[in-house]
C-alpha cells in the first residue's frame, strides 16, 4: 500500500467534515474567478479610448467598486473557515497518528527497543509523525483547489482567446519536468534530514542523562565537540536541501516569466490588431497570473509532498514493526496463580548466533525463594526477563502452573509478577503516583500502607508536600536508598503472587542495604521469588540457589549444601569473590 494510501485512512472518520470543507472551496473559486470582471467592466464600457462616458456611470461604478468588495469579502469569509476546518481535521489525524505510533512502540516486545535507540522513536512520534498533516493542509487539500482553480481558469481563458491560452500553457510541459526532476532529490535529502535530526536528539539525550558522568570525568569539551559534529551534519543536510528548492524556485519562476512575456507580447498584438479589447487583456493578465498561481503551488506542493513523505515513511516503518513476544491464538486471562514456575530446556539469545542462555531446566515451586548466582554476563537478569515475558525463549518453554506463558496472555500475566530492579524506574510524577503505578485504583489508605512496609512511610512525610511532592526525572529528588524504597513500596502494593528482584541492593551501601534487605525479606514472604545477586550473604538461606556459568546451570540446592559440595558455588563462598 502507498504512503499516500495510508495517510488516507487516518482521515476516513473525517470524510464528512472534508466534504463540506472541499464544498467550501469549490465556492471560494467561483468567487476568486470573479473579482477581474469588475474591472473588465469598467475598462470596456466605461474607459472608451474616446474619452466618450456613459450616462449612467455614476451609478455602475461604485456598483462595481463596491461588488469587487463583497466578491473578496465572502471569499476571505469562506478562505477563513476552511483554513480554520482543515487545520483541525489534519490534528486531528495526526493526534490519531501520533497515539497509534505511541500505542504501538508501548506494545512491541523489548528485542525491538533494544535494537533501536529511545530517541530515534521518540523523535518519529514528536516530529515525523507531523508529516500526516502536511500531506493533508498542504497536499490534498491544496491539490484539489489549485485542479479545480485551474480548471475554471482554463475554461474562461479559452473563451477570451484560445490562442493566448495555448502560448500560456506552452510553459506546462517544462514546468512537469522540473518537478519530477526536483522531487526525488528533495524527498531523499529530506529523509537524510530527518535521520540528522534524530542523531542530533539521541545526543543531547545522551549527553543530558549523563551529565553527572560527564562533569565527573571533565569531558564537557568532548560531548561539546560531539554535539557539534552532529549539528554540523544536519546544517549541511538543510544547506543542500535549501540549494535544491532555491535552484528549483528559479528555474521555476523563470518558466512562468517566459510564459508571462509570451503573453504580454501576442496579447498587444490582438489588442493592436483589433481582435481583442483592452479590458479582455486585462483580465486575461489577472486569469493568467491565477493559472500560474495554482501552477506554481502544485509544484511547491509536489516537494512539500515529497518532503513530508519522507517523515511519514519513518512513521510507518514502526507501525510495519513485527512484534516477536505475541500471544498464541487462544490465549487465555489467568485471574490468579498459584506461582509455580517450570523453565524446560530454556535457551535464549539477543542475538540468532549468540545465546545468552543454553539448555536451562528449573522447577521452581509455589512461594519458594529461589536465588540465581553467578559473575557478570552469566544469564541472570536475561533469566528473570522471560518470566514476563519481556522476551520468548528461542528454545524450550517456560510454565506457570504447568500452562505455558505463550498461551497466556502478556496482560494477565504480567498482573501476577512484580519486580524490583537494581535502579528502580521511577517517573517524574508525584510520589503516590510512582508507589500505586501498578495499581492505580488504589487508596490513599492502601498507598500509605504500602509504603509503611517499604518503610518509606518516614521520609516520605518529610518531604515538602508529603506523597503529593514530584520526585523530578528519574527520581533526580530523593537519594537511591528512597529510590528502592519507593520500588520496594510499589511492589507491595501490587501484591502479585510472584516477584522478581534483580540485583535489588547492589548499588546501596552496607548499612543502606542491612535495612533494604529486612525490607524484602518481608516482600518475599509468602510469594514465589527469584532474586538475582552478587551478595551471597543475603541468599545463603534461601530454598534454593541456582548457580549461573557461561549461561547454563552448573549447581543447584540450598546454601549450605552447595558449600558442603566444593563446587562452583563454595568456592565463591568461602573466597568472598562476590560480596558476602
Amino acid at each position: 500500500m502507498s504512503i499516500y494510501r495510508r495517510v488516507l485512512r487516518y482521515y476516513r472518520p473525517f470524510w464528512g467534515q472534508t466534504g463540506f470543507g472541499l464544498g467550501l472551496t469549490l465556492g471560494g473559486i467561483g468567487l476568486n474567478l470573479l473579482k477581474p470582471w469588475p474591472f473588465k467592466i469598467i475598462v470596456d464600457d466605461f474607459l472608451r479610448a474616446n474619452g466618450a462616458a456613459r450616462s449612467d456611470w455614476r451609478l455602475w461604478i461604485p456598483l462595481l467598486c463596491v461588488a469587487l468588495v463583497v466578491i473578496q469579502l465572502f471569499w476571505g469569509i469562506i478562505n477563513w473557515i476552511t483554513n480554520y476546518l482543515f487545520v483541525k481535521i489534519g490534528l486531528q489525524a495526526l493526534l490519531k497518528l501520533r497515539t497509534d505510533l505511541y500505542s504501538y512502540l508501548q506494545s512491541l516486545s523489548l528485542k525491538y527497543h533494544d535494537m533501536r535507540r529511545s530517541s530515534d522513536s521518540s523523535f518519529r512520534v514528536a516530529y515525523d509523525s507531523q508529516s500526516i498533516q502536511t500531506i493533508y493542509n498542504k497536499g490534498f487539500t491544496n491539490i484539489f483547489g489549485s485542479a479545480i482553480t485551474l480548471a475554471g481558469t482554463f475554461l474562461i481563458m479559452v473563451r477570451l482567446d484560445w490562442q493566448l491560452t495555448l502560448l500560456s500553457l506552452a510553459i506546462v510541459p517544462p514546468v512537469v519536468g522540473a518537478i519530477y526532476f526536483f522531487a526525488h532529490r528533495i524527498r531523499r535529502e529530506s529523509t537524510f534530514i530527518q535521520e540528522r535530526e534524530s542523531a542530533i536528539l539521541a545526543q543531547v539525550q545522551e549527553g543530558l542523562s549523563s551529565i553527572r558522568m560527564v562533569h565527573a570525568f571533565g569531558r564537557e569539551e568532548f560531548e561539546v565537540g560531539q554535539f557539534h559534529q552532529q549539528a554540523s551534519q544536519s546544517l549541511q543536510a538543510n544547506l543542500r536541501l535549501t540549494l535544491t528548492n532555491v535552484n528549483s524556485a528559479l528555474v521555476i519562476s523563470t518558466l512562468m516569466v517566459v510564459g508571462t512575456a509570451a503573453m504580454y507580447y501576442v496579447g498587444t498584438l490582438h489588442v493592436l490588431a483589433g481582435t481583442l479589447t483592452l479590458g479582455s487583456l486585462l483580465v486575461f493578465s489577472a486569469y493568467l497570473l491565477m493559472l500560474y498561481q495554482p501552477l506554481e503551488s502544485l509544484t511547491y506542493t509536489a516537494w512539500a509532498m515529497e518532503g513530508a513523505t519522507a517523515g511519514a515513511k519513518r512513521c510507518f516503518e514502526v507501525l510495519d514493526g513485527q512484534d516477536d513476544v505475541v500471544d498464541s491464538s487462544g490465549a487465555i486471562a489467568i485471574a490468579e496463580t498459584k506461582g509455580a514456575l517450570r523453565f524446560q530446556n530454556v535457551s535464549f539469545g539477543y542475538a540468532q548466533d549468540r545465546h545468552v542462555l543454553h539448555h536451562v531446566d528449573l522447577a521452581i515451586s509455589p512461594n519458594q525463594i529461589v536465588a540465581l548466582v553467578g559473575g557478570t554476563g552469566t544469564g541472570k537478569s536475561t533469566l528473570l526477563s522471560l518470566v514476563p515475558r519481556f522476551y520468548d525463549p528461542a528454545e524450550g518453554s517456560i510454565a506457570i502452573d504447568g500452562r505455558d506463558l505463550r498461551t497466556v496472555t502478556k496482560k494477565s500475566l504480567r498482573a501476577q509478577i512484580a519486580i524490583v530492579l537494581q535502579d528502580t524506574l521511577l517517573f517524574s510524577t508525584t510520589v503516590r503516583e510512582n508507589i500505586a503505578y501498578g495499581r492505580p485504583d488504589a487508596t490513599e489508605d492502601e498507598i500509605v500502607d504500602a509504603a509503611r512496609r517499604a518503610q518509606a512511610d518516614d521520609f516520605i512525610r518529610q518531604l515538602p508536600a508529603g506523597y503529593a511532592s514530584p520526585i523530578g526525572e528519574r527520581g533526580g529528588h530523593l537519594s537511591v536508598g528512597q529510590r528502592q524504597r519507593i520500588g520496594i513500596a510499589r511492589a507491595f502494593l501490587k501484591n502479585a503472587p510472584i516477584l522478581l528482584l534483580d540485583e535489588p541492593t547492589s548499588a546501596l551501601d552496607p548499612a543502606t542495604e542491612a535495612a533494604i534487605m529486612e525490607t524484602i525479606k518481608e516482600l518475599m514472604r509468602g510469594r514465589t521469588t527469584l532474586i538475582a545477586t552478587h551478595r551471597l550473604a543475603t541468599i545463603h538461606n534461601c530454598d534454593q540457589i541456582v548457580v549461573l556459568e557461561r549461561g547454563s546451570v552448573v549447581e543447584q540446592g540450598r546454601g549450605p549444601e552447595l558449600v558442603a559440595r566444593g563446587g562452583v558455588y563454595a568456592n565463591l563462598y568461602i573466597s568472598g569473590k562476590f560480596h558476602t
